[in-house]
């Protein structure tokens, strides 16, 4: 089994950035596809982005594309979101998650996710 634990999160002002860190102990992160997913208040928890076991493949939701860049250090066993031109309705609690199976959007495919880290953007 996999522990993840997302770091970074926090207030800032519409249009600027934050990095989210998800480390990973228990096992090797290069044995999971990753995920970002988030969850703002009332709202169900959507997918954000994904990506392979090598880096090599990534895919986004429509919303943060080109904003958002998903990323990973295998070898520190860390991932990043790093998040640019933030705005409001970025705020969320905001998930990394692992899976065995390739990547995916769905969130049911993912065993294994953080406790989250709080993500507000103010106007």
């Amino acid at each position: 089994q996999v522990q993840l634990v997302e770091s970074g999160g926090g207030l800032v002002q519409a249009g600027g950035s934050l990095r989210l860190s998800c480390a990973a102990s228990g096992r090797a992160l290069s044995s999971y596809a990753m995920g970002w997913f988030r969850q703002a208040p009332g709202k169900e928890r959507e997918f954000v982005a994904s990506i392979s076991r090598s880096g090599s493949w990534t895919t986004y939701v429509d919303s943060v594309k080109v904003r958002f860049t998903i990323s990973r250090d295998n070898a520190k066993n860390t991932m990043f979101l790093q998040m640019n031109s933030l705005k409001p309705e970025d705020t969320a609690v905001y998930y990394c998650a692992a899976t065995s199976l390739p990547q995916s959007r769905s969130e049911s495919q993912y065993s294994y996710w953080g406790q989250g880290t709080q993500v507000t953007v103010s106007s």
